[in-house]
């Protein structure tokens, strides 16, 4: 029989995915399954950019498209690009299909065998299972709840080898939600300076900030890093748009140049439906992104009141994304209804088969201590989870006679 190649053999299904099947099969059989697992971010976006999908289709040629994408796409993400203070050429960008396509391009275009890749950890599920399909080596950098899951930038320090070929750096984070100050982007921005390595800046998260804080931007600290670092965008997350599968790079002609070979050879094109949806998001009235921001503070303002009433559990505060990632590591080996938790594997088991509530666990994103929380569904669905998720905790401090300091 003829065999699969080594490559596919030794992928990972997502573990994202596998979870929010696993919920689907349950709620199948009938259990009121609760899930803060799938990264969708719950709003649909306004009318306008229906209307300018509606338009493509009425309008529609029959032919094969430009696979940079069409002129109206490229020029709002442009603009977009240049109202966030990134400047970019039409020769500096293209379309890919979402932005995990543009990400996994780019490691095929960047990666030989053996090459090295920085990670901070926890990171997105899918950045070293790309890493692997090209034969590259993901390095993780463990960045733990105690330093609020941040990247230090002694730690790129201590990484880098005459193997490393890229760096990749998510802000706003997921899985934790976290944002970098300025001063911290700066820091790191500062250690890239001195290396020779490409940079992914995976900013699909940008738009979603909090607290009246600003997301900034590697090349607004470091523009001296412009010339090896690409950016990579998504109309998935900040517009509500995950299935319209649209995302957006930018960086030097030179790799854009090499991801349009890829595309040509594979994808040719992303469908004109899409690149007029993603066109009106991108380059459309702001307003309706905006009000989602402010629905997501409120229901991350739910979260973390619930998680500070909960001793031994720690979380630091998000803010971006629509995730919370708690440190429950403090319950390993004690009990639930006779049920040992040795780890999050185990938590995350006991949570959805005795209380039907539905989380990640943190092993998926290299941090084994905690879980994901993602906290964008409807206001009811979440005070039920949560009521649920804290629930779990008082019968664990119950049956074990846990008793934790409060600070």
């Amino acid at each position: 029989m003829p065999v699969l190649s080594k490559r596919v053999q030794s992928a990972n299904p997502s573990a994202t995915i596998k979870v929010a099947e696993k919920v689907q099969e349950l709620k199948k059989q009938g259990k009121n399954i609760i899930s803060f697992s799938i990264g969708v971010p719950n709003f649909l976006p306004a009318e306008h950019v229906y209307k300018a999908a509606h338009k493509a289709v009425d309008g529609d040629s029959g032919s094969y498209l430009p696979g940079r994408g069409s002129e109206e796409l490229v020029a709002a993400f442009i603009m977009q690009m240049e109202n966030k203070g990134l400047p970019y050429k039409e020769n500096e960008v293209a379309a890919a299909i979402g932005g995990k396509h543009a990400l996994f391009n780019l490691l095929m275009a960047m990666l030989e065998a053996d090459d090295e890749v920085l990670i901070p950890t926890p990171y997105w599920t899918s950045y070293p299972d790309m890493v692997e399909m090209f034969d590259g080596k993901p390095i993780f950098m463990h960045c733990p709840a105690s330093q609020n899951y941040k990247l230090k930038p002694e730690q790129i320090a201590a990484a880098i080898t005459p193997k490393t070929k890229i760096f990749m750096f998510n802000n706003p984070s997921n899985p934790t939600g976290m944002l970098y100050s300025k001063d911290e982007v700066k820091a790191i921005g500062d250690e890239l300076e001195k290396h020779d390595i490409w940079i992914i800046s995976d900013d699909i998260y940008d738009r979603m900030v909090f607290d009246g804080e600003k997301f900034h931007h590697l090349l607004h600290t470091n523009p001296n890093l412009r010339d090896k670092l690409v950016c990579v965008q998504s109309i998935s997350k900040n517009y509500g748009m995950p299935g319209w599968r649209v995302g957006m790079f930018a960086g030097p002609e030179r790799i854009v140049k090499a991801m349009l070979t890829i595309s040509g050879t594979s994808i040719t094109n992303i469908n004109n439906v899409s690149m007029a949806a993603a066109a009106a998001a991108f380059g459309g009235p702001q307003d309706f992104s905006d009000k989602a921001m402010e629905t997501l503070a409120k229901k991350r303002n739910q979260v973390m009141a619930v998680l500070a009433n909960i001793p031994g559990v720690v979380c630091p505060m998000p803010k971006g994304a629509f995730y919370a990632f708690p440190d429950v590591s403090s319950y390993y080996g004690k009990t639930h209804n006779g049920v040992l938790i040795n780890d999050d594997i185990d938590f995350c088991t006991q949570l959805l088969e005795t209380k039907e509530l539905a989380l990640i666990p943190g092993s998926a994103f290299g941090e084994a201590s905690g879980a994901r929380i993602s906290y964008a569904c409807d206001y009811d669905t979440l005070s039920e989870g949560l009521k649920r998720f804290a629930d779990f905790f008082t019968e664990m401090r119950t049956q074990n006679n846990l008793i934790f300091d409060v600070a």
